[in-house]
């Protein structure tokens, strides 16, 4: 494999943001004025007439790591991409921002998703993970990881390299960042069921990675797909055409983020889509690397309603999740409460919306923090 792609380089990094990166392909799809779920949208032999194609960077390297640089945050990106025109592309679109770049390239092809977001609904991904699927912890860079105050990684479930015995890689890399006394913060991406994650046993990789991790950040699907499998399969039988997280009874929330609590996570942040968002925390007290954290964080349990959405403003959802990651990741480093952090990422998810792509609908930290509801005290 080559040698690290250089960048922008500042002696004090915020956040290294590491993990799946690529090329996002999305076609505008019509707005019939009214919800339209994709399955009804596209059926075998019709042909279905769409607006341009809007061509992005995508992953939790580029949405979540760049959303934080554009919250005023100091980044290196660290992830790997193919020597093809899509990594071309790739590095040339990373170079725009002002982030340090630990970018490898790989005789595998560069990572591309085909987003199907139809207005009023969730969005399908149709996603080749290229050369992520070879990603180990030979991938990153450990000084310079050393020299950041957290380090977010994304999207195992598309890494099978790092999931091979037992995830043995995605806790090689964990631990070792969590020996260097910086913060750990983990995100996911809902497992196909029939990709290269296959067979995978979530609760035995999270009972063996989340003793090293300080915040997990999955999605309520995600949670409950790898933590009690079965009750994922039957609410997606029983929902048919259903949003997910409108099928999922809220008193799951507490129980799911407590599980992630037992095996080991510190803080668990679960997204919901248009529902807002759980915050539930153990102790955070004593750790070195949540020294930065106010005594407020420790053992709460908090609701995110979601932020108001303008819905002539919308586009689509596409980084929605990852845009509320970096919100609340900014908030907690820059030592906000945490249900301040909490609205951080409700407003940023809602942000993301309207705009085409993953950064373009979100407005300065300023901006945003104006937008929010007025503080309480704690």
């Amino acid at each position: 494999m080559a040698a690290p792609i250089p960048g922008t380089c500042t002696d004090r990094i915020d956040a290294v943001v590491a993990g799946y990166l690529g090329v996002d392909l999305a076609p505008a799809l019509p707005d019939a004025g009214e919800p339209v779920p994709l399955a009804r949208l596209l059926r075998p032999g019709r042909l279905v007439e769409v607006g341009g194609l809007s061509l992005s960077l995508g992953g939790v390297v580029a949405n979540t790591g760049l959303a934080l640089r554009h919250f005023g945050k100091q980044v290196a990106l660290m992830g790997t991409v193919g020597e093809d025109a899509l990594g071309d592309l790739a590095l040339t679109l990373l170079k725009r921002h002002d982030v340090t770049l630990a970018i490898r390239r790989s005789s595998a092809g560069t990572a591309y998703g085909i987003v199907l977001a139809a207005p009023g609904s969730d969005r399908v991904f149709l996603e080749c993970p290229g050369c992520n699927a070879t990603f180990t912890s030979a991938d990153l860079d450990m000084d310079l990881i050393a020299r950041a105050r957290l380090l977010h990684f994304g999207y195992p479930p598309l890494m099978p390299a790092l999931l091979a015995n037992r995830g043995a890689e995605l806790v090689a890399i964990f631990s070792r960042v969590q020996r260097l006394g910086i913060v750990t913060s983990l995100d996911m991406t809902l497992p196909d069921p029939d990709g290269a994650s296959a067979g995978v046993d979530w609760q035995d990789v999270l009972a063996r990675v989340l003793p090293c991790v300080d915040v997990f950040t999955p999605s309520i699907e995600e949670l409950l797909f790898m933590l009690v499998p079965a009750d994922y399969a039957r609410l997606a039988a029983e929902g048919g055409d259903r949003d997910p997280v409108d099928c999922i009874p809220q008193a799951e929330y507490g129980r799911l983020a407590d599980a992630a609590l037992a095996l080991g996570a510190k803080v668990v942040l679960v997204k919901a889509g248009h529902r807002g968002g759980y915050l539930r925390t153990g102790r955070v007290e004593g750790s070195p690397a949540l020294g930065l954290l106010s005594e407020d964080w420790s053992e709460r349990d908090v609701w995110l309603p979601p932020m108001p959405v303008d819905a002539e403003r919308v586009h689509n959802a596409s980084g929605a999740g990852d845009a509320a990651v970096a919100g609340f990741l900014a908030a907690l480093l820059s030592g906000e409460p945490l249900e301040r952090a909490g609205q951080y990422a409700m407003g940023a998810g809602r942000d993301n919306l309207y705009g085409p792509d993953a950064l373009s609908g979100l407005t300065t930290w300023d901006e945003m923090t104006a937008a929010l509801p007025q503080a309480t005290e704690s």
